[in-house]
């Protein structure tokens, strides 16, 4: 579990799309310093599993199902991720509850100035894989944002400049895809008031 509140922005070491998957080498930076083997880190949202450790590099075992709920795909070496290490009991919950299980991939529409923070308005994906609510949560390539202005497939969020600083958000241009993660007490509403399925 994690909380949308990136502690690093890593970079690809080195990555190899495969059919059946992806290996993905990332430099953790200093939250090296206390990772071990198994340990889960949400990389710009995708909750994925230390397989192996080299100085401060993570390896990470990618899954076909993972690849093509993500951006994971149109990877390459050289990007910048956003790091998170998994929730402790006793921390502060300073974003939303995120499980880092991506839902679908989103596009940022338009990215524009708006008053000391920038608006960016996302596309979110046909089908209904994510839903939003005004004032809701969402997670986009792994941080935690606020929802406003939700308008069929669109809505908008207010990313203030530390949080465009401090995170990958701060290099998306429009057209760019982008991780999604709806609120998770949300979704499991959903499944609760939705109608049973027939036999």
């Amino acid at each position: 579990m994690f909380t949308g509140i990136i502690e690093h922005v890593g970079r690809i070491a080195a990555i190899a799309h495969g059919l059946g998957g992806t290996r993905l080498r990332v430099d953790l930076g200093p939250l090296a310093a206390d990772a071990k083997l198994g340990d889960s880190i949400a990389v710009s949202g995708a909750c994925l599993t230390i397989a192996q450790l080299e100085g401060s590099t993570a390896h990470f075992d990618v899954s076909e199902e993972t690849r093509r709920k993500t951006t994971i795909g149109g990877w390459q070496e050289g990007r910048k991720v956003n790091l998170e290490r998994a929730l402790a009991f006793g921390q502060r919950l300073g974003g939303h509850l995120v499980a880092g299980h991506v839902d679908a991939v989103g596009r940022l529409a338009e990215r524009r100035v708006d008053r000391t923070s920038e608006r960016f308005t996302i596309t979110l994906p046909d089908g209904g894989a994510v839903r939003v609510v005004e004032k809701g949560s969402l997670s986009v390539d792994g941080v935690s944002l606020t929802t406003w202005d939700c308008r069929g497939a669109r809505c908008s969020i207010a990313v203030i400049p530390h949080t465009l600083a401090n995170t990958t958000l701060g290099e998306l241009r429009a057209g760019m895809p982008v991780n999604l993660e709806q609120d998770l007490i949300g979704r499991w509403v959903e499944a609760m008031v939705a109608p049973p399925a027939k036999p």
